[in-house]
């Protein structure tokens, strides 16, 4: 199979082993992916993700990402340092850096994110949050676009339930929740890599919050998975139902919280984010 013939988000988290240093992989930024300066949050937790996942020592499935956005990621190739740093029985923890190189061709670290990955054994559980009562994503019309000129909306169909983008900044907002159905434009059955990338999908809370577009950024994201391969097959390339929302905004900075559910109600994933935002 062609590059060309991957689907998009597959050729965005694309790695190439570098012979002889284990846990270093080669990429590329990806255009399809691309945010108004630099690569989708997204794309990039899962790339780094990726690097855990293909490396030989891999212990379980992922439990836990913490992606930090230390710089921006400029168009062009980049490298992914995966580093198993402690295995346990159960459990194990990881160092995953994205590099490249600056003018003078030092390598540059400009993201980091820690994962811990775990074996699941089946024991009592149970979900306390509860699904949120919504329209079926088919009584919902499709949303054109989120923002004009970014290339990575493009890659989702989003079906709006409550909180879409403002349709007049005006200063006149009055909550920070959204909800809405989401998947991929493109069909690809659901893994653990794309289910990171949507955890970030949810744009800035403030926007909404204040009916005003100030500039905003995500510093800090963390994804807890709480799914396995087997509800993943399940969910295949049907919707997730998005629920996200702020908690406190305060000085430059804030939270947002959000929840992905499957379309068959189990919860498979929760995140939180803390954001940079410019008065």
């Amino acid at each position: 199979m062609t590059d060309t013939a991957l689907h998009p988000f597959d050729r965005a988290v694309a790695l190439q082993p570098v012979e002889g240093q284990p846990g270093l992989y080669d990429g590329h930024t990806s255009p399809d992916y691309w945010n108004m300066v630099g690569p989708f949050g997204g794309i990039t937790a899962a790339i780094l993700l990726q690097g855990a996942l293909r490396h030989p020592q891999l212990l379980g499935s992922p439990l836990s990402l913490t992606v930090n956005y230390a710089s921006a990621v400029v168009s062009g190739p980049f490298q992914v340092q995966a580093t198993p740093v402690r295995t346990n029985r159960s459990t194990q923890h990881w160092l995953l850096q994205l590099l490249q190189a600056d003018e003078s061709g030092e390598p540059q670290v400009t993201t980091t994110a820690t994962l811990v990955t775990a074996l699941r054994r089946e024991t009592w559980s149970q979900t306390d949050l509860h699904l949120p009562q919504v329209p079926a994503a088919a009584e919902l019309e499709r949303i054109a676009s989120l923002a004009k000129g970014v290339a990575w909306v493009q890659q989702y169909e989003l079906r709006a339930i409550s909180g879409g983008i403002p349709s007049k900044w005006d200063g006149s907002g009055e909550h920070s929740r959204s909800q809405f159905w989401l998947r991929d434009a493109e069909a690809r059955p659901l893994d653990f890599l794309s289910l990171a990338a949507m955890s970030d999908i949810f744009y800035p809370r403030v926007w909404l919050r204040r009916a005003n577009p100030v500039p905003a950024g995500t510093v800090s994201i963390t994804t807890y998975f709480h799914t396995d391969v087997a509800q993943l097959a399940e969910a295949g390339t049907g919707y997730l139902l998005g629920d996200a929302r702020g908690q406190a905004f305060r000085n430059g900075f804030f939270d947002q919280a959000a929840e992905l559910w499957s379309e068959s109600g189990e919860l498979l994933a929760t995140s939180n984010q803390i954001v940079y935002y410019k008065e």
